[in-house]
């Protein structure tokens, strides 16, 4: 049986500009973290919740 001969370098690709790429999903995490730390901020100091807040409720 005849093995596959392996690639000697490993080629230098370029991370792409959109998408689900390493970046925007860190920045998405950030984004959510933060949301999530106002939303908790806001129902401490109004007392009431965020759909409430916002005139849902």
């Amino acid at each position: 049986m005849m093995t596959q001969p392996q690639p000697t370098t490993i080629p230098n690709l370029e991370e792409p500009k959109f998408g689900f790429n390493q970046y925007a999903e860190r920045l998405n995490g950030r984004a959510a973290m933060i949301g999530f730390v106002l939303t908790l901020a806001i129902e401490y100091l109004t007392g009431q919740g965020l759909l409430s807040w916002l005139g849902l409720n």
